[in-house]
């Protein structure tokens, strides 16, 4: 059983009425790994870690999880899941002991077993001195400690997060990353969604989806090395009139800026990328430094997306037309 892998899915699918949420994924999730979703909202993320979960059942397709089918054995299933979700869902007018004394209680989890978990997480998770707190009272980050232990009490094989670190501030985010390692580095398979290229870029393998679909997937450094484009630098202070001309130059599939930089995405046939910017810099006189450079995840995600993140969204030909 060890050997296989934590999740297989194949030709995974969910539908909601005419709305394809999940569109026939396929999925190989090896054990004691992190595996990441990165995409942006309404792109299947939280449906397929629900159909992973036996929370919602398939249109079609099936998926294995820890060697259960989810549409048959869902029940099983769970007792070996830990599940942790966008919104903090623990039980905000309990303390925090409380909180973890409910869950030992769903779980079954013996009179002196509990105890010894309980403190553990307590400790692991910096809550020792949190214990007689109303749940509702903790910061952002502490709330999600609270509930990343609440998950992992009863010490499941496999924990599902669906954009956990939602609305944190960065030092939580890298803590509580730290610990999700601790639980890998203890044989736990973690299955986490982001919209984080800071997070997607610490998982073991990432997959990339965008409207129901895996458009890229492996480990993030072998995406960034194997991307479907050529990426172009320029640095200038003349960021829009740089945009306006490089709109109009058909071989560049997107732009995005960073700083008083701008990347540029051309297609992969393009002979010499960095002369085609320059070149297109140079009629609308703009003076700019451009290299050829390697490619950011966040590039990675437009060129399999054509799209971005939320509000670092940046599409040349609609920024032209603003």
């Amino acid at each position: 059983m060890n050997g296989e892998p934590a999740i297989t899915a194949r030709g995974l699918t969910r539908q909601f009425g005419r709305l394809t949420a999940v569109d026939r994924i396929d999925l190989t999730i090896p054990r004691a790994q992190i595996y990441g979703f990165l995409g942006p909202n309404g792109s299947g993320k939280s449906t397929t870690i629900r159909m992973l979960c036996g929370l919602l059942r398939p249109t079609a397709g099936s998926a294995v999880v820890l060697g259960f089918d989810v549409a048959h054995e869902a029940e099983r299933l769970r007792e070996k899941l830990g599940y942790m979700t966008q919104r903090f869902s623990l039980w905000e007018d309990l303390t925090v002991l409380e909180n973890l004394q409910f869950i030992a209680d769903i779980y079954g989890l013996g009179r002196s077993s509990r105890t010894q978990r309980i403190r553990a997480k307590l400790t692991e998770f910096r809550l020792l001195d949190r214990t007689a707190l109303r749940a509702g009272t903790l910061s952002g980050g502490q709330k999600q400690r609270l509930a990343l232990a609440a998950a992992s009490l009863h010490e499941p094989e496999l924990l599902l997060l669906d954009e956990p670190t939602s609305g944190v501030d960065p030092q939580s985010r890298r803590d509580f990353w730290e610990s999700l390692f601790h639980l890998v580095n203890q044989g736990t398979t973690i299955l986490v969604s982001t919209h984080y290229m800071d997070e997607a870029e610490r998982c073991h393998r990432l997959a990339i989806l965008d409207e129901g679909r895996i458009v890229a997937e492996g480990p993030p450094k072998t995406l960034m090395a194997d991307i479907d484009a050529a990426v172009v630098e320029i640095d200038t202070i003349a960021t829009e009139a740089a945009r306006a001309a490089l709109a109009q130059v058909a071989e560049i599939v997107s732009i995005a800026q960073l700083g008083t930089r701008l990347h540029a995405l051309l297609a992969r046939s393009v002979a010499d990328p960095a002369l085609t910017v320059r070149d297109a810099l140079a009629r609308a006189h703009v003076t700019a430094a451009v290299e050829h450079t390697t490619a950011s995840l966040e590039d990675v995600f437009v060129a399999a997306t054509g799209g971005g993140l939320d509000e670092r969204r940046v599409d040349a030909r609609s920024r032209s037309r603003a």
